[in-house]
Order: C-alpha cells, then structure tokens, then sequence
C-alpha cells in the first residue's frame, strides 16, 4: 500500500511537472478582458460583462440581466472579489486557459480559470473552471 501511495504522489508530481511546461508569455490583451470583464461585475455593469463573453456564452444567455443572475448565484468570487493575481497562460487540449488566483471577501482562495476563444481579431471568455484553494496566498 504504501508503494502504491509513494507511485501515485510520483506520478502526480510529474503531471504537475509537464503541465508548467506549458505556460506560454503572458497576454495582455487576453489579462484586460478578463479584468475588465471582472471590473464591469463589481459595477453590476452586465451589459459590458456581457460583452467578454464568447458567442456561445451568449447563446446560452441571451441576455445580460441572465447573464449577471447566473455570475452573481454561483460565481461570487468574481462578481466581487476582494483581489485577483493573474497566473500563467497555458495551451491545454488546442485551448488557451488564463489562470486567475482570487480571493473573495470572505477570504477563500480560488484558482479561477479561464478558457478563452479568439473572435476575429478579439479575445473572448468562453469558460470558466473554478478550483477552490484553501490556503493559497494570492
């Protein structure tokens, strides 16, 4: 049993290895949507947080007041975060996902990561996957 325990820890350190490889330069084009779209949730500006979001997110939306609802139920963290730190950029699966560490105002830590899509010239939020991180200093 413990080979098997000392195996996996082994094998998740060398996932984690390969995974910083791929952080890529940081973008800041891809930073200040991600910024703003934040800065425009501590307004309750939906229609300009509205505007970040990909064409799929708009789709399942519709409309910015359903758009706002669904961050403000079950996205606190970003509709008001205490601080936001950005991590690295990675390529994962053809993907790019911007890594945000955010603390809430209660105090909890969270990686926040956001995949984002280009859209002609622009850089849109097509997904976000939130990992809490009890313990992360942002």
């Amino acid at each position: 049993m413990r080979k098997l325990m000392i195996g996996l820890a082994m094998a998740a350190s060398l996932a984690g290895a390969v995974r910083a490889q791929d952080a890529l330069t940081p973008n800041p084009q891809i930073q200040g949507i991600i910024q703003g779209q934040i800065d425009a949730f501590q307004s309750d500006d939906f229609v300009t947080a509205f505007e970040f979001a990909s064409p799929g997110i708009r789709g399942t939306f519709r409309t910015p007041e359903n758009f706002g609802a669904m961050v403000q139920q079950g996205y606190s963290m970003v509709w008001r975060p205490q601080d936001v730190r950005f991590g690295p950029l990675r390529e994962i699966d053809g993907g790019l996902w911007q890594q945000v560490l955010i603390l809430d105002t209660t105090g909890q830590s969270y990686i926040v990561e956001y995949r984002m899509e280009q859209v002609g010239s622009d850089w849109r939020i097509s997904g976000v996957k939130v990992i809490p991180a009890p313990g992360l200093s942002t």
